[in-house]
């Protein structure tokens, strides 16, 4: 078996139509190689990378400080059950709590598995009698079957009822809807502080801090899922540091570890005790590699200045689709903080996406008409104006 990518494109998608299960759209090209922003094809071509992991890659493509970490420890230890201490787990819970809100850490493999582990804690420090969860519509929190329930869009439940009982929907941005909601059984709120599937919506002033006030009048647990705008995605460690409003649960995974598969959910101490010994467990979670690289991540952010630099990203794209909307009236809104950019289009966006890659850059489209891009933190001034000005084109030129 080959150690590196030997075959052209179209060899390994043939090798996928026959061994691989086609749950996914895939573009036609197999990816080889990445090094910063860009990324090579097995043909040798190399493209700027605009949406490098669908947001895990938020320090580029295999960046050094986590590469070295993570060589270090596959050669030390690579993995034990979680009935043994890994020092590497307390430092990485630790570098997490400190930048935070003081939580306690529970270590899972992804987004999903740390919603689902939020969700089961909710219930269990909660009263008895309170098991509903108030989530929002164009939410995303998963494809497994809770994390599913909870994401508030009917194209995502098709086909797989009955869903998990407990889980009701609010317009998000509406208090008083959230308001109605709630009851004796109700026993959290859980919410993206700033919806990323959904289409990059940011919440109406106010908002965030009106839920937290729900919770503390009604007794219930305020889950912020950061899943994608945890980790200095947004110019500061979590969303929830823009708004001035501490949730008891957080949610983490995507840009945890640099590109390793890594997520974990932050509680508040006396509510992380509910979550007691036999009630909940990931086997794979907080292995020595992810927390390694988890905390090279870190490191690497308050190393190198990144924060500040996401929040300068973040303003060369809001200047630049500014000054192209009242120009363009393709453009709707630009909606923009840190490195989660959204573009929202009075047309479907998909060949947009499509005319990028075909000039060498690569983009997302979410709820079909949202150009969404989450860009590395240290994405450089002349990589982000090269990659505004293709997507400029790209719009210019769809009539």
């Amino acid at each position: 078996m080959a150690s590196a990518a030997t075959s052209s494109s179209a060899e390994t998608i043939e090798l996928f139509k026959k061994y691989v299960i086609a749950n996914y759209n895939r573009y036609p090209v197999c990816l080889v190689r990445g090094e910063g922003s860009y990324v090579w094809d097995a043909e040798g071509n190399k493209y700027l990378d605009l949406f490098p992991g669908w947001g895990c890659n938020l320090l580029g493509h295999c960046p050094e400080p986590v590469v070295r970490a993570v060589q270090e420890q596959v050669a030390t230890l690579i993995h034990v059950p979680n009935t043994w201490y890994m020092e590497a787990q307390g430092l990485w819970a630790q570098a997490l709590s400190t930048r935070s809100f003081g939580g306690q850490a529970f270590f899972c493999n992804s987004g999903a598995e740390a919603n689902e582990a939020a969700i089961k804690l909710a219930r269990l420090a909660t009263p008895k009698q309170r098991y509903k969860i108030i989530t929002f519509e164009n939410s995303f929190h998963g494809r497994t079957l809770g994390a599913l329930t909870a994401t508030a869009q009917p194209k995502y439940h098709e086909g797989v009822g009955p869903l998990v009982a407990g889980f009701v929907y609010a317009p998000f941005g509406d208090l008083d809807a959230v308001a109605k909601l709630i009851d004796g059984e109700t026993a959290a709120i859980m919410i993206e502080p700033i919806q990323g599937e959904g289409g990059v919506n940011i919440p109406p002033p106010g908002f965030l801090q009106g839920l937290r006030k729900l919770c503390d009048d009604h007794g219930l647990l305020l889950i912020f899922d950061e899943v994608q705008t945890g980790c200095g995605r947004t110019g500061h460690w979590f969303g929830y540091q823009h708004f001035g409003v501490t949730p008891d649960i957080m949610t983490l995974a995507k840009a945890l570890c640099g590109g390793i598969a890594g997520g974990a959910m932050l509680a508040k101490p006396e509510v992380a005790s509910s979550l007691r010994p036999g009630t909940h467990a990931a086997t794979f979670g907080g292995n020595p590699i992810a927390a390694r690289a988890g905390v090279a991540a870190i490191e690497m952010i308050e190393q190198e200045n990144l924060l500040d630099q996401g929040k300068r990203i973040g303003d060369i794209f809001r200047q630049r689709f500014t000054e192209l909307q009242r120009s363009c009236d393709l453009i709707r809104d630009v909606r923009v903080l840190g490195t989660m950019i959204g573009i929202e289009l009075s047309l479907d966006g998909a060949p947009i996406v499509k005319a990028a890659l075909e000039r060498k850059l690569l983009i997302n489209c979410t709820h079909s008409t949202v150009l969404r891009l989450l860009p590395a933190l240290n994405l450089t001034d002349a990589q982000a104006h090269e990659g505004c000005d293709i997507i400029a084109e790209c719009i210019k030129n769809h009539r």
